[in-house]
């Protein structure tokens, strides 16, 4: 399958997907797989702007019911080359909610986008991976054992593993910087860091399970989007979608 015909393909499934939705909040995760297209390495720039992104289709990602009223919109796109994963995600927002100003903070009590990658089925560890709209990250793997989170972080995390990310936010126009349209995260996060969930870079074919979330805090209850549908909160990895590198 070509990568113009995987995306078609997944159109086709975006679009039975919406209209099953609402018949139905949670999707079965058979129907949900985003096929990735593979490129050169690029630069981030927090604006989503290569023309790499071109060959990607957006995904929408659903509210919880109880905030199915608030207009706000969440997409994601992805793509993967030799060298890691590229990640862009588009939020409107109202208002931004972030004050932490270092990594490696608890940022999902805030404004966050955040990356869930399962490559290995064999073993409930997975990759983690948390970005505010200041830009500050949260790269870390979970072991979840029967549903209590054990956490490590990278430990002399040095350049060869390190991600890229930025971010910037969009302003209702140019002259008015105190009203917010919303914000635009994007990362790429290398193979390197994903040592040892992944030891060699996927192939044609290969798939992982996955999950995309956002947090979002105007009001004072949390907002949270979905690619799918976990019951009681994100780390539910038997909930994930695949992603299918293309």
């Amino acid at each position: 399958m070509t990568c113009k015909h995987a995306i078609l393909l997944q159109l086709l499934v975006t679009i039975f997907l919406f209209c099953s939705d609402n018949k139905n909040s949670k999707r079965d995760i058979n129907d949900a797989n985003y096929y990735l297209c593979k490129v050169e390495d690029f630069a981030v720039n927090g604006l989503g702007d290569n023309d790499n992104w071109e060959k990607a289709e957006w995904t929408v990602l659903s509210k919880r019911e109880q905030f199915k009223d608030i207009p706000l919109e969440t997409k994601v796109k992805m793509l993967y080359s030799d060298l890691g994963l590229y990640f862009l995600f588009y939020c409107q927002d109202h208002m931004i909610t972030a004050t932490m100003d270092a990594d490696f903070m608890d940022l999902w009590n805030e404004d966050v986008v955040e990356v869930f990658l399962w490559p290995d089925e064999s073993r409930p560890v997975y990759f983690e991976y948390e970005i505010s709209p200041l830009n500050y990250e949260l790269p870390i793997i979970v072991a979840n054992i029967n549903g209590t989170l054990l956490r490590w972080k990278p430990f002399h995390y040095e350049e060869n593993r390190h991600t890229e990310h930025k971010t910037s936010i969009i302003w209702e126009s140019p002259e008015n910087s105190s009203s917010v349209k919303g914000w635009i995260a994007e990362f790429f996060i290398p193979y390197s860091l994903l040592i040892p969930l992944v030891n060699t870079p996927p192939e044609k074919g290969d798939s992982w399970r996955a999950n995309f979330y956002r947090l979002d805090y105007d009001l004072p209850e949390s907002v949270s989007w979905l690619w799918q549908m976990t019951t009681t909160n994100f780390h539910e990895y038997d909930s994930f979608g695949t992603i299918t590198f293309n």
